[in-house]
């Protein structure tokens, strides 16, 4: 079978469950990147199969069950949802999240950033676009064979995350004025949350879908700033839940108008 860059495959060794994009290919190794998830690896030529476009992870199912708009009464009332800064190390994925953000009719910010640079800058971002809400995702792992889940040294990316919430509540420490969703596949969710984030990933040490963060940052985006969100009812909506995605009640980051 012959493999090129750009084709989509699936490994022979974990059931073919998660559709990848090959971005990579040197001495019968390939780099893989989920199409849908967030996830990057290594795999042998003879473990891969071509994907023939099957709908393996309902993906169709998760999508068209996305909101698409807010549910609100645009007869008297108007409304500012919440600004949003996201940073992303994955261009592709960054894109999706604007796109996203776009159909809803949000504002967001989007930054193109390795994840190890994040808390270089994230304070100079901060002050420049002042969001009400800020995403910090990319790629993470948890490596069970390098330590146990409360170690960051076992993970790919999660101190370098942990290093930007704390750089970012430094700029600003109240929860309610910042909301941050911080992780990404298998990162360290108690540290995360720890070091000051409203949501992380991930609980479960498990995979998130491409689009979760920017599903949790615009329903923080169009909730009320007077109430409580309603957490279960947010991560409900994400691909896996509350086994990808926690986070705390806090309130949300739109003002509502009166008269239109």
């Amino acid at each position: 079978m012959e493999l090129n860059i750009g084709d989509k495959v699936t490994r022979n060794s974990h059931g073919n469950d998660i559709v990848f994009i090959i971005v990579e290919i040197e001495d019968g190794v390939c780099k893989l990147k989920g199409v849908n998830v967030r996830l990057l690896v290594d795999a042998e030529v003879n473990d891969l199969k071509k994907h023939n476009d099957e709908d393996i992870e309902n993906e169709k199912d998760f999508l068209d069950r996305l909101d698409t708009s807010a549910d609100l009464d645009r007869n008297d009332y108007f409304y500012l949802p919440g600004k949003i800064l996201h940073i992303d190390s994955d261009n592709d994925y960054l894109n999706r999240c604007l796109d996203y953000y776009k159909k809803i009719n949000i504002w967001a910010k989007g930054i193109n950033e390795r994840e190890d640079q994040i808390s270089n800058h994230i304070s100079q971002w901060l002050e420049e676009y002042k969001p009400n809400i800020v995403v910090i995702t990319g790629h993470d792992a948890y490596y069970k064979r390098s330590g146990g889940k409360e170690d960051l040294n076992a993970y790919r990316s999660s101190a370098v995350f942990v290093e930007a919430v704390r750089k970012a509540r430094e700029y600003e420490s109240s929860h309610e004025k910042l909301v941050i969703f911080a992780g990404a596949c298998g990162s360290c969710y108690e540290e995360l949350i720890k070091a000051g984030a409203n949501f992380a990933s991930s609980p479960k040490r498990i995979n998130i879908h491409a689009l979760d963060p920017a599903i949790v940052a615009s329903k923080m985006s169009t909730a009320d700033i007077n109430k409580d969100i309603d957490i279960k009812n947010i991560l409900e909506k994400t691909k896996y839940g509350k086994d990808g995605i926690g986070g705390i009640i806090t309130r949300g980051t739109m003002y509502v108008g009166y008269p239109r």
